[in-house]
């Protein structure tokens, strides 16, 4: 009875603000999704071979170069997220365009390490055994990927 009465004390506009909390989250939820499919593919696609067979065959080097390429990706999300003012359509815009713009400065940045390094990526993601190389490339998607969320701040 204590937990009805509970209930009822509850302001009319609660279940409002829950739906629109709900959407909203909903809604930034499927925009991170999207932005880190789109950093993966990037990724893939500035990369010699098939990045996502690579993953899935389970070869070492690919999986943990795509780990911390994703990690860095999520700052950049939800920093971009938790920056975002104003309604929610412009922090969705703002979401992405912050993005997509982390998107082309990770991958333009870790390309531009593996070429000042001499990183062959294309063989260290292929190599079956882990590859000290693959730290070097994955502490490079870490560092770009908090060096852009934080400059979102």
């Amino acid at each position: 009875m204590e937990v009805l009465v509970t209930l009822a004390q509850i302001g009319p506009g609660f279940g409002e603000v829950i739906g629109r909390g709900v959407g909203a989250i909903l809604l930034y939820a499927v925009l991170g999704v999207l932005l880190m499919l789109l950093g993966f593919y990037a990724v893939d696609l500035t990369t010699p071979g098939k990045l996502n067979r690579m993953v899935r065959d389970g070869l070492p080097n690919a999986v943990v170069v795509t780990a911390a390429g994703m990690v860095s990706m999520a700052f950049i999300v939800v920093v971009a997220i938790y920056t975002s003012s104003g309604g929610l359509l412009e922090g969705l815009l703002a979401s992405l365009i912050f993005g997509l713009v982390g998107i082309v400065a990770q991958v333009g940045g870790v390309r531009l390490l593996e070429w000042v390094t001499g990183i062959d990526i294309g063989a260290v993601l292929t190599a079956d055994r882990i590859q000290a190389q693959a730290f070097v490339v994955s502490a490079a998607h870490l560092a770009l990927g908090l060096v852009v969320a934080v400059a979102i701040l």
